[in-house]
């Protein structure tokens, strides 16, 4: 009997065989060109499909649909070149009331016309001959509408190159910067605004106050960096001031004081801003035209910050404070709608070309 470490009696291993892997077979010549030209017609099938209907589908779909076809070849036989999906688009859609209007560019027809009739001076300065203003202003809309890329818009919209588009894009942005600017001067409205305000249990208010954030690609504002937005808004949302481009490492306050609004109210040599009549309570007192702001900005005789937790306050104090989260809802409420309404603007933007950002943001809140 063997015992250990006796190796008059080894136990030899069986030899092992590997297992060889079958072979696939190799498709004969003929069968792979057969699936070639099966996969070829289904995605020139595919193209012709869309290129017809595109007026049919909504955006995100085709938008989607087109995704998915750009992973495949070309079709080998060259597809039929489309008219300009604006000039197709404006032929069918001629009512007013045509939703179709909303769900491309994100604003009813008589908008944008009207925006057409303000902007197309600036634009045959901005723009060569080649694009023409409505095809612009309807290539910008429906890029900051669905977020799509220039090489789609430039497709879609009858340009030249992703280029092209890109051009259209920013000098729409910048028309509206220089042409409707002016419309976020309150004072001309203040009227309208204090009433809307007297709605809602806040006599005298001319606005709620606060930031928005908008997420930027990169680390040139550090990790999670963001573009800091200020916004003055009225009772129903929409805005009234707005100055956008600061760096989220930027302290508020520090903004604060660098913006019109800012300046506007201080300086009283200049403006009567906020200085309007008082209103008078039940009680004998008078309450001056005021804003309401979030907590981060200072207090001021005519700015209303919260009372702080820290601070032992009432039954008066917090009712205060109940109406004043109701104020600075109006203002999350309304970037909320920008972001909903053009979905560019609720993705995070790169950071080489941040500095056209604050251009496109304006643009939003003021289409």
């Amino acid at each position: 009997m063997a015992t250990a470490g006796d190796s008059s009696n080894p136990i030899t291993p069986k030899p092992t065989t590997k297992k060889r892997k079958p072979r696939k077979p190799k498709l004969a010549a003929a069968t792979a060109q057969h699936v070639i030209s099966i996969l070829n017609t289904a995605s020139s099938a595919a193209h012709t499909f869309l290129s017809q209907n595109d007026l049919y589908l909504l955006p995100s779909q085709s938008l989607q649909l087109e995704s998915l076809l750009s992973s495949l070849p070309p079709p080998f036989s060259q597809l039929p070149s489309q008219p300009s999906l604006f000039h197709r688009f404006a032929s069918s859609a001629t009512l007013d009331f045509d939703q179709r209007w909303v769900q491309f560019f994100s604003v009813s027809r008589p908008n944008f016309y009207r925006l057409l009739s303000l902007l197309s001076p600036s634009l045959v300065i901005f723009l060569p001959s080649t694009i023409p203003p409505e095809t612009a202003l309807a290539s910008a809309l429906y890029r900051l509408a669905h977020g799509a890329c220039y090489k789609t818009v430039a497709r879609k919209f009858g340009l030249d190159s992703s280029e092209a588009s890109c051009l259209a894009f920013y000098s729409v942005c910048k028309a509206v910067n220089d042409k409707l600017g002016d419309l976020f001067e309150f004072r001309r409205d203040l009227e309208r605004i204090v009433v809307g305000f007297g709605w809602i249990s806040l006599p005298n208010c001319c606005g709620a106050l606060g930031f928005g954030r908008f997420g930027v690609d990169g680390e040139i504002f550090g990790r999670n960096g963001s573009i800091l937005v200020q916004a003055l808004v009225d009772s129903e949302g929409r805005f009234l001031d707005i100055s956008a481009g600061w760096p989220s490492s930027m302290e508020p306050v520090a903004i604060f004081r660098q913006t019109r609004l800012y300046l506007g109210v201080e300086d009283s040599r200049e403006s009567e801003l906020l200085k309007g009549p008082t209103y008078r309570l039940s009680d004998g007192c008078s309450i001056p035209q005021y804003v309401m702001g979030d907590s981060c900005f200072p207090l001021l005789p005519w700015l209303l910050t919260p009372y702080s937790e820290q601070d032992s306050f009432g039954s008066a104090e917090r009712e205060f404070n109940v109406a004043h989260s109701r104020a600075m809802e109006l203002v999350s409420t309304a970037f909320g709608r920008v972001k909903a309404r053009w979905q560019l603007l609720a993705r995070s933007w790169k950071e080489d070309s941040l500095e056209f950002f604050p251009f496109v943001i304006v643009m939003g809140c003021v289409a």
